[in-house]
């Protein structure tokens, strides 16, 4: 698989390197992501982490950025996670200047917890704060309060993040604007370098989802959704925020996140860890949804892929469309007509011009980019 990489036809750039933790204490009631609570095959599970890095090698040449996710990767001790990062350098070349994340949740780190991955090379970090109300925070099922978020992002700018990024959640049940935009001032008091803004959705088979069709909740109709969507780009636009991407925003270019920009680039990505994809420019392929699957592979000596797809050119084309209608760069027209040989301003030129009209696109810079209110619909633009 990894061979591809030096002729994948997606957007230029080094790979980047996702590893999947796939614990948790307990399950939001909200999240589809893979990941168990059974804690006890920890040292096993590690172990095959290592065995799947070994098994790709080096085939896939340089990595730019590391993002260590789950599930709740700061389940894991320090040391552990010291280690697996010693790990991942010894099977892969981690340049010297790449992004390394890690996803921590405000309840578990303390300030020794955070000064350890600092000083093993981690030097950006994601803190799932998700609101500082701790009545929501009750109602998505989290574990920690808003006491600990704010403790936690100042334990991180203590232990020497000069990067910090915060996961927050909107469009709650019975959530006014007022109040959302309350929770973003809230965060942008504590000085972070990056937002990322999720709509809550209601993820097939998750305890949401059976409380949503029971009719126990309902989330806020259209509307609502679209004025708290319009309220978080405003707002954060106001406090100096860049949207560079429908759901997050950075302080400046050079807090974006170097990881999740490489989805929206068609960027080859490799991920370890079950349930984890990959991609290396026209391949895509994704990892057994078991711990206990993962490590039996891994065992035997088999990379732990369950599925795969070779994407079409038309299927590239689509995806590239969807992807690039969702950041403020949009669709390189040049690059777009060389990649998929398709004229899309020559082709597409009057529904271009009706929706630029209808104040959705906008022609700049020979790239056809998504206005505040096509991000708002951002998926319907990939239609073109």
């Amino acid at each position: 698989m990894p061979a591809a990489m030096t002729d994948h036809p997606g957007a230029g750039g080094l790979p980047g390197l996702y590893v999947h933790i796939p614990f948790c204490l307990r399950k939001c009631g909200y999240c589809g992501f893979f990941s168990v609570t059974d804690r006890e095959c920890f040292p096993e599970f590690l172990t095959a982490l290592g065995r799947e890095a070994a098994l790709h090698g080096p085939g896939w040449g340089r990595f730019d950025s590391l993002h260590i996710g789950g599930g709740t990767p700061s389940l894991l001790p320090a040391d552990d996670l010291v280690r697996l990062l010693d790990d991942l350098r010894t099977c892969f070349t981690i340049d010297p200047a790449a992004e390394i994340t890690v996803e921590v949740n405000p309840g578990d780190v303390d300030p020794q917890y955070l000064r350890t991955l600092r000083s093993a090379g981690v030097n950006r970090l994601t803190i799932g704060c998700q609101s500082f109300d701790d009545a929501v925070l009750a109602f998505l099922g989290r574990r920690h309060t808003a006491r600990q978020a704010l403790a936690a992002v100042e334990a991180a700018r203590g232990a020497g993040f000069a990067n910090i990024g915060l996961d927050l959640i909107f469009g709650i049940p019975g959530q006014s604007a007022d109040h959302w935009r309350q929770t973003l001032a809230g965060a942008c008091s504590l000085g972070p370098d990056h937002l990322s803004c999720y709509q809550l959705t209601i993820e097939a088979g998750t305890p949401f989802a059976r409380r949503h069709n029971s009719g126990e909740i309902a989330l806020p109709d259209d509307e609502t959704q679209a004025d708290l969507f319009l309220a978080t780009s405003r707002t954060l636009a106001d406090k100096g925020f860049l949207q560079y991407e429908v759901s997050n925003f950075a302080r400046s270019r050079g807090t974006e996140s170097r990881h999740n920009s490489k989805y929206w680039r068609h960027t080859p990505y490799l991920g370890l860890g079950p349930a984890a994809h990959s991609f290396d420019g026209r391949r895509r392929w994704w990892n057994v949804r078991s711990v206990e699957g993962y490590i039996a592979e891994l065992r035997a000596g088999r990379l732990p892929a369950a599925e795969s797809e070779l994407l079409t050119a038309d299927q590239l084309r689509t995806e590239a469309l969807f992807l690039g209608m969702r950041t403020s760069e949009g669709v390189n027209l040049g690059e777009f007509r060389r990649r998929f040989g398709q004229d899309l301003r020559g082709e597409k030129a009057d529904l271009i011009a009706r929706l630029a009209k209808e104040g959705l696109v906008e022609l700049r810079d020979g790239c056809l980019r998504p206005t505040r209110a096509g991000m708002a619909v951002s998926d319907s633009l990939a239609l073109l």
